[in-house]
């Protein structure tokens, strides 16, 4: 399978990101082992989730990262998978938060879960609007340095705030975001179109859309009744 390399770093990785927030909420551990072997056998490598999925189960999450770490350790793989987690987003405990305390928690409660001792794609899932930038990049600095992250990239960061993030990298000399998880797909076009398309150009940002098939509708499962 041809392989391409996610721009600004030396991942490589097969052209389909696998999402993991079903696992622990429709797909049990052992259906989420299954699906998660054919996709490798495949020879898809790229693997997508949260350190909150599945919180709207439980009120806290961590179940698609802890099965995630389970199937790691049983396959035996991680050298030959690219894992990416998120942090920053709401549960039953607390709202979004990308303060530098909740990511240096954060990362190694990831960590833990994962089973591993570094996470090659760490995205911030949600800003929160309040954390000054400063403190989110130092942050993420931080735990680069310690070998804790590879990479960093943006998913539901305002256009603002992402050009801020930037700007704020630059001067400072801390880590830019590589990639961009948008909402975006045949249906849901104008926002990442007009918003964020430009961006992307301007700091040569991969791209990495989430319901990429608007929630199944584009799969052709629902139908209406005439």
């Amino acid at each position: 399978m041809n392989k391409r390399i996610i721009k600004n770093t030396d991942l490589e990785i097969a052209p389909i990101n696998f999402g993991g927030n079903v696992f622990g909420w429709t797909l049990d551990e052992k259906q989420s082992f299954e699906i998660l072997d054919q996709f490798t056998e495949a020879g898809f490598n790229f693997i997508d989730t949260a350190d909150t999925y599945a919180w709207w189960v439980n009120g806290t999450g961590g179940q698609s990262e802890a099965i995630i770490g389970k199937w790691l350790k049983e396959r035996k793989n991680r050298e030959n998978v690219v894992i990416a987690t998120k942090v920053g987003s709401e549960t039953k405990e607390h709202g979004f938060d990308v303060s530098k305390k909740h990511i240096l928690k954060s990362v190694d409660e990831s960590l833990q879960r994962l089973g591993t001792d570094y996470i090659d794609l760490y995205y911030t899932h949600f800003d929160d609007n309040v954390t000054p930038i400063e403190e989110t990049l130092s942050a993420y600095d931080e735990i680069i340095k310690a070998g804790k992250v590879r990479y960093i990239a943006a998913s539901n960061v305002s256009p603002e705030r992402l050009i801020e993030s930037f700007e704020v990298a630059e001067k400072n000399n801390f880590p830019k975001y590589v990639a961009l998880q948008p909402h975006y797909n045949l249906v849901e076009r104008e926002n990442f179109e007009t918003k964020y398309a430009p961006l992307v150009d301007k700091y040569d940002l991969s791209v990495f859309p989430y319901w990429s098939l608007a929630a199944g509708f584009l799969t052709g499962k629902y139908k209406n009744r005439c």
